[in-house]
């Protein structure tokens, strides 16, 4: 009982039960009003209808005018099974009519006006439900038009007994559709908890089944995407645990030879001094490593969303150019920048020329003496903003481009370089933070390095 009180589903069942029953009874009530209501006020306009057109015909006219009247309407054949017609006297004694017994009590007095009552009669030696008229007439007596209600009664009873086995099916429809409507909603559901709990136990592979278009399929897609994301991430972590565990012990022993030989040597001034440069020189380069592991941190958190604002793509292709301009002259590289205006995105203005200025670096420290490259900014396919670094160096194979994204992944021919394989992975984070993404082409010869983002909407 506690669980069903907690269920949504049983809750949905209750609902669209007591929502089923109380429509029936609403359709039923008007259906009922509509048809026995409409028969009801028909008869009683036709029994005061006729009962003024007797009155009228014998008006000023001897009673013996108004008995012949109600006799000729008994015997004219019309409706004789159903019609009632009674003429009493101003004592009571009856003069005319079809009644055996009737309300006396309920007959006007003179001076009262009409009055349509219901009442048993005993018509023809049987009791009767009828509707009758009862109209006082000037001297003392009273004249009685009406209708037997026996067939009426009958089909009120049998629309009755059709409206209640039409609420007891239309009932039964309705919880039993709310049965199966509960029963999917707890199949579709009971697939999601199974997802959970397969990933609660630590595996996260597992996806929950999605078919349809319906809300269900939705929620399913968006938690699916979720989990893909999820285990990206976990992924992510994974492999930069086992990276840093790999690439730290490497600097951190080369430290610590250093200092050991210190200490086993003779302990000069020169020495140490030497020594102790050298470990801070190694130390900041951990603390670069750390630095640049928190700036890809920073930008899949989404953390500087908040700080998005208008940008002019093509001012910060510029910007960085300019500043990358000796550099690359110094290394023997000719570096061109095309960078049109009013080419707006919504962003964070330091993470974007970061992001520009790794391609920067990574293009003039793997592209090669004497190689050209190309910064430019401008519309690409799809109505997205685009800012690309081309060269026409020895580029990255096709089956590697989708690996050199992943945090300290280096290619073999670039390990003798310095660096730490984090320069694409921070781009990379940086593209998707803003709604955009990395894409790597072949520039044959040579790489285009391309960050594609999304158009600023136009105000």
């Amino acid at each position: 009982m506690i669980q069903l009180r907690a269920s949504i589903a049983a809750k949905l069942v209750l609902g669209y039960g007591l929502l089923g029953t109380a429509s029936v009874v609403l359709v039923s009530a008007v259906f009922y009003h509509g048809t026995v209501g409409v028969l009801d006020r028909d008869i009683d306009g036709r029994i005061v209808v006729q009962s003024d057109r007797m009155v009228a015909r014998a008006n000023g006219l001897p009673r013996d005018v108004l008995q012949a009247e109600v006799r000729r309407q008994l015997d004219d054949g019309v409706d004789s099974d159903r019609e009632i017609f009674q003429l009493v006297a101003a004592d009571g004694t009856p003069l005319a009519g079809n009644l055996d017994s009737w309300p006396k009590a309920g007959l006007p007095s003179p001076g009262t006006g009409p009055g349509l009552v219901s009442a048993m009669v005993v018509r023809q030696g049987h009791p009767a439900p009828a509707r009758l008229y009862l109209r006082p007439l000037d001297d003392g007596g009273a004249l009685i038009v009406g209708r037997d209600l026996s067939e009426q009664e009958a089909v009120s009873e049998v629309i009755w007994h059709a409206l209640l086995a039409g609420a007891a099916v239309s009932l039964l429809l309705t919880v039993g559709g709310a049965l199966l409507f509960r029963r999917a909603i707890e199949r579709r559901l009971s697939a999601i908890r199974r997802t959970a709990a397969q990933i609660e136990a630590g595996d996260l592979s597992p996806r929950i089944p999605v078919s349809g278009r319906d809300e269900f399929a939705l929620l399913g897609r968006d938690i699916n995407r979720m989990l893909d994301r999820i285990e990206l991430l976990m992924e992510g972590i994974r492999h930069v645990s086992n990276a840093i565990a790999h690439d730290l012990r490497t600097p951190l022993g080369r430290i610590r030879g250093k200092l050991d030989d210190v200490v086993r040597r003779e302990a000069t001034v020169p020495r140490l001094t030497s020594a102790a440069q050298d470990a801070i020189e190694d130390i900041d380069d951990l603390i670069r490593l750390f630095e640049r592991l928190l700036q890809i941190a920073e930008a899949e958190s989404g953390m500087r969303t908040r700080l998005f604002e208008r940008l002019d793509l093509g001012h910060i292709a510029s910007d960085i150019g300019e500043m990358y301009e000796a550099s690359a002259e110094d290394c023997g590289l000719q570096l061109t920048v095309d960078a049109p205006e009013h080419l707006y995105v919504d962003g964070d203005r330091n993470l974007l020329a970061s992001a520009v200025a790794s391609l920067l670096d990574n293009a003039i420290k793997y592209a090669g003496p004497g190689a050209a490259l190309r910064l430019r900014a401008g519309l690409y396919h799809g109505g997205l903003a685009s800012i690309a670094v081309h060269d026409n160096g020895p580029g990255i194979p096709e089956e590697e481009r989708g690996k050199v994204t992943q945090r300290f992944y280096r290619l073999d021919d670039s390990r003798h370089l310095p660096g730490n394989g984090l320069g694409l992975a921070i781009v990379s984070a940086t593209a998707l933070a803003h709604g955009g993404e990395l894409v790597l082409e072949d520039a044959a010869p040579g790489l285009v390095a391309r960050i594609l983002l999304p158009l600023a909407p136009s105000s």
